[in-house]
């Protein structure tokens, strides 16, 4: 199945799977190192979802993702236990059948044969639990598989739509993979810049239509706003800011500098990110 074309400027989200996470049995790891790998090519993450291991849910968010048009990684789910209910989901948000990618099949029997290898057994290719883990290969008809470095069980992409493991040994290679693969022609070539100043004794309402006119006067550019009551060096405060292409943040940065001094507020260091 080949992917759809792509928005002017496609946005990048990420669906988190699994009770453990929401549980707090777990603490999800991989928005960090998302948004880490986005950032290094330029790029940053726009939304994420938590979804536990509800088929009826997963089927409903994905449904979501494979709607939405963005670059989505999926996370977690993608095994053959009872409890890992995401290849299904994503087949059942599509509309689509499930079948054994056959060249999924071939990793799977591979590392079948290395792990008999490695523990000095036989391989049996027909014994049921060997034919239970090719389950792990069953996918969205038309799906495109993901290599997986450390123990060659792919991930698929379907669109783009991208599921991988819930272990980050395995998922952030994978992840990694697909950004350098799939989408190196959205990687800015200029650096993504934040310029901001603290605030210091203003409310948020004082500030909204300065914020609003920069957003009208600069195109492409975002305002952002961070209140702070307790900050172990500013104490409270308004971390005050814009971020986006440099061309773009220096003219709506200036005029932000320029909005505060009307307003009299008092301002702290700027901060450059």
């Amino acid at each position: 199945m080949s992917s759809p074309p792509l928005p002017e400027h496609p946005a990048f989200g990420l669906v988190i799977v699994g009770d453990e996470i929401l549980s707090g049995k777990r603490a999800d790891k991989h928005m960090p190192k998302l948004i880490e790998l986005l950032a290094a090519r330029g790029l940053q993450l726009e939304w994420a979802d938590y979804v536990g291991d509800s088929p009826d849910r997963i089927t409903a968010t994905l449904k979501r993702a494979f709607a939405s048009g963005d670059i989505v990684f999926s996370c977690g789910g993608i095994g053959a236990t009872p409890d890992d209910h995401t290849r299904q989901c994503a087949a059942r948000a599509l509309g689509a059948e499930l079948e054994l990618h056959p060249q999924a099949e071939a990793l799977i029997r591979e590392r079948m044969q290395d792990t008999a290898k490695e523990q000095g057994t036989p391989y049996h290719p027909d014994r049921p639990d060997n034919i239970h883990r090719l389950n792990m290969g069953v996918f969205p008809k038309g799906a495109r598989i993901i290599p997986n470095p450390y123990n060659k069980i792919p991930g698929f992409s379907v669109g783009h739509v991208h599921f991988v493991p819930g272990f980050p040994v395995m998922a952030w290679s994978m992840m990694e993979w697909v950004l350098d693969q799939d989408y190196p022609q959205l990687f800015r070539q200029s650096a993504y810049v934040e310029k901001s100043v603290i605030v210091f004794g203003s409310m948020e309402a004082t500030l909204t239509p300065l914020m609003e006119e920069l957003e009208r006067d600069h195109a492409g550019v975002k305002v952002f706003s961070l209140p702070s009551v307790d900050h172990p060096q500013y104490g409270r405060h308004i971390d005050l800011g814009v971020k986006g292409e440099p061309a773009a943040v220096e003219p709506a940065y200036g005029q932000l500098l320029a909005g505060l001094r009307e307003l009299g507020v008092k301002l702290g260091p700027e901060l450059v990110r």
